[in-house]
């Protein structure tokens, strides 16, 4: 699940909630991981506008697990992959 996301180019990988978010609102995104563990409040905006603009959203495991997979020694609540 998460391989798509670790082989994307580093340009194209983004992330973060905020960065994430802000990127839903201004350039083209082809897919979207929230982290299963992450808080709620973190992870609803962005699981909302995913669902407006009918961007595919894909449950990573854990927050430490999405955060390997981008490249970064911490967890991350979410990433998402630029057209």
């Amino acid at each position: 699940m998460l391989t798509r996301l670790t082989e994307a180019d580093k340009s194209a990988r983004i992330v973060g909630a905020r960065q994430v978010l802000r990127a839903l609102a201004s350039e083209p995104v082809a897919v979207v991981y929230l982290a299963g563990d992450a808080d709620l409040f973190v992870t609803r905006p962005v699981r909302e506008l995913c669902r407006e603009k009918n961007i595919a959203v894909l449950d990573a495991p854990s927050m430490l697990a999405l955060g390997q997979a981008c490249g970064i020694q911490v967890g991350t609540a979410a990433a998402a992959i630029r057209k």
